[in-house]
């Protein structure tokens, strides 16, 4: 790959497993130069954080995880790319704290606000929020819509809240604030984004 990035740093997360699949499960984090084996039967959908490639892997082979595609040995592949926003991994980062800040203080004081730190193209989140706490979404550019979720922990994996999972969605083209414990990240939601288990990748958003 052109790309380098580091052994430990994610570069795919797990969106589909059917059948026989060692070396990964659902909703794992991959990092370069996992290996995944497939059954004959088995089936795996890998989506690339930066380079918004969707994989869709299937019969029996071995994956090598790279750091925008597979390497590929015997099983068919069908990619595609997808909408995602490759900020994503680092949106909670101290530049992107910063940059939410801005966006608030912007509405706040009813300026135009500049472009919001990270983009999802699923209007209903995959919201990753580890352990207990209050999760709150409120909308910033239009009073009066807010979202509060208490997570007690028993969320998948610990860590994943999927409001597709209660039907719930927000407004396509809307300027959002999402807090947890003491995390805080500013988001807009694409004008065509659609309500629903859309693909994970591009509708993921990280508390951490």
């Amino acid at each position: 790959m052109a790309t380098s990035v580091a052994a430990d740093t994610p570069v795919a997360i797990v969106e589909e497993i059917q059948g026989k699949v060692t070396g990964a499960e659902f909703m794992d984090y991959l990092t370069p130069k996992s290996v995944i084996k497939l059954g004959d039967d088995g089936s795996i959908v890998l989506s690339y954080l930066k380079s918004c490639r969707r994989e869709t892997i299937s019969g029996g082979g071995t994956i090598v995880v790279g750091a925008e595609q597979s390497a590929v040995h015997l099983a068919e592949v069908k990619a595609e790319k997808t909408n995602c926003d490759s900020n994503q991994m680092h949106a909670t980062t101290r530049e992107n704290r910063e940059a939410a800040a801005t966006v608030v203080r912007s509405v706040a004081n009813k300026t135009p606000p500049p472009p919001a730190p990270l983009t999802l193209y699923g209007a209903s989140p995959l919201v990753e929020a580890k352990g207990r706490g209050k999760l709150i979404v409120e909308r910033l550019d239009i009073a009066g819509e807010r979202v509060q979720v208490d997570l007690e922990g028993r969320q998948f994996k610990g860590r994943f809240y999927d409001f597709a999972g209660t039907n719930r969605a927000l407004v396509p083209g809307g300027l959002y604030a999402a807090t947890f414990n003491s995390s805080k990240i500013v988001f807009r939601v694409d004008p065509q984004a659609k309500r629903g288990a859309t693909p994970i990748v591009g509708r993921l958003l990280r508390m951490e």
